[in-house]
């Protein structure tokens, strides 16, 4: 058991300590990021007492998963890589038809 315990405590020395550098502080930042889209979208919601998708959810979405690229284009890390990229199409059109319908909204008032 002491063993498993010294095998456990070098490793998470090795993971938070030893390797903890500028891109580490890069990628919590990022998470944080993309943490904040559910907190924004769950207040959102329970002001509401519906579902409701804000707009900052989006940008956090892109923020987050801009960062999070960039972490994993250095990391070289391809799964990461494509997950983050796609995302980013996803969240950037999902963006892109709030301002189209925002602007349709104004023209026709």
């Amino acid at each position: 058991m002491t063993e498993l315990f010294n095998n456990l405590a070098s490793y998470l020395h090795d993971v938070f300590v030893i390797k903890f550098d500028a891109w580490v502080i890069l990628g919590f930042v990022a998470q944080g990021l993309f943490t904040m889209r559910f907190v924004v979208q769950w207040i959102a919601s329970e002001r509401a007492r519906r579902s409701v998708m804000p707009v900052a959810f989006w940008f956090f979405s892109i923020g987050g998963g801009a960062l999070l690229l960039v972490y994993a284009l250095y990391r070289r890390d391809p799964v990461f890589i494509a997950g983050q990229a796609l995302g980013l199409v996803v969240y950037t059109r999902n963006l892109y038809f709030i301002v189209a319908n925002g602007r349709q909204a104004s023209a026709s008032n």
